[in-house]
């Protein structure tokens, strides 16, 4: 079977979904294939955080700031229930170094609109309890938010749908349709594809897929592991991250000589409870390739970590574990734009654990630079061109 579209998209993830709502409501004709199932990727195996605080003052929150925006009336604009609530988030601080990293974030991110301050660990625990006894402090935004990840990527689905969107679940990409050195379109196991523009949006596998076309993507994966508890009653309000993933994230040369176990696996607490109960532990932050097993030793150091951290977390039991593979890129930024020497080929990838934060945002960046030629803003740092030698 032989079909015609706008765009034909790859990837049944949450970017993929939400630019394809986008192109879809903008008009477009929209073909979207996912090789598995939507959400079976990253976007199905990662907390629900829509989490401002843990973005870099710059660009990367002024995007984060702007898809919370989006997300406030969304579920009204998708007519689709994606459980988002806005319950604010804390991370932890354990000692002065990491009090001087985090009063330096925070007051960065206060100038980019983040509202956010430095808090006693006697109000913090007022906000969250069982927290540890030896905390310093946190940081507390009440911008943070939450949302159901499989909810919000079949709300893109469904209602890029209602916009005419063509969604094709166990189609896998086998390649791209060339034309006189131009991307026409893709290959895929229920057909081609003929398109105008193809968008590449399959997360941690987007370097395999682009890798056809002998384009090296700066994109690895990153595996992040998570524990998952037993429902219970209310315990976790909003987000709570540490300090320690702050760090690790963007200051890594202070850690670099450690011999922590845990911080050689990238462990940094993030912590979050579902609206069924369950409580979502995490993370490691490992390149691995793409190995998506669980081990042993990581969740151990993720146990030991949470509960060092929130103590009462030792009276839980775990039900299950999970693992997925972030899109990393070098700078931490996504790459989004369309990609020179390879005409007609769009790329919307590596937004390692921000995937969900920023899929609101993407949609919209995606669908500016298609159809009109420019973003809503400055999205130059975004160039997947940018690292090119």
């Amino acid at each position: 079977m032989s079909m015609t579209a706008d765009a034909a998209i790859i990837g049944g993830g949450v970017i993929g979904a939400s630019i394809a709502y986008r192109l879809a409501k903008a008009g477009k004709k929209v073909v979207l294939c996912e090789r598995y199932d939507f959400a079976a990727g990253a976007t199905g195996s990662c907390d629900q955080c829509v989490f401002l605080q843990s973005k870099n003052p710059g660009i990367h929150l002024k995007l984060a700031l702007d898809s919370s925006a989006i997300f406030q009336d969304l579920s009204k604009e998708l007519d689709y229930t994606i459980d988002y609530f806005k319950h604010g988030g804390m991370i932890t601080i354990e000692n002065e170094m990491e009090m001087a990293v985090m009063s330096d974030f925070a007051e960065k991110q206060k100038k980019i609109g983040l509202d956010v301050e430095i808090i006693s660990r006697a109000e913090a625990a007022k906000r969250q309890r069982g927290l540890a006894g030896h905390l310093l402090g946190c940081t507390y935004s009440p911008q943070d938010g939450h949302v159901n990840p499989f909810k919000l990527t079949l709300g893109f689905v469904k209602a890029a749908q209602k916009h005419g969107a063509l969604i094709l679940i166990d189609a896998e990409v086998f390649g791209f349709k060339l034309e006189s050195g131009r991307i026409k379109g893709i290959k895929t196991s229920k057909g081609d594809v003929e398109a105008g523009v193809t968008v590449l949006a399959a997360g941690a596998w987007s370097p395999v897929l682009a890798k056809t076309l002998d384009l090296a993507l700066p994109i690895k994966p990153r595996r992040g592991q998570i524990v998952i508890t037993e429902p219970v009653a209310p315990y976790v309000t909003g987000n709570l991250l540490s300090g320690q993933y702050i760090v690790a994230k963007y200051h890594p040369e202070i850690l670099a000589d450690s011999k922590s176990l845990a911080v050689r696996l990238g462990v940094g607490l993030s912590l979050t409870q579902t609206s069924k109960g369950d409580i979502l532990i995490g993370a490691t932050r490992e390149f691995a390739g793409y190995d998506l097993r669980n081990t042993r030793e990581a969740i151990r150091e993720i146990l030991k970590n949470a509960s060092r951290l929130v103590p009462g977390l030792e009276d839980l039991h775990v039900i299950r574990v999970m693992a997925g593979l972030r899109p990393y890129t070098p700078d931490g930024l996504p790459l989004v734009g369309f990609v020179k020497d390879r005409e007609g080929l769009f790329i919307a990838a590596g937004h390692e654990g921000d995937g969900i934060a920023l899929s609101a945002i993407t949609g919209v960046i995606a669908r500016g630079l298609i159809c009109d030629g420019k973003a809503y803003t400055d999205v130059s740092a975004l160039d997947p061109n940018r690292f090119d030698a």
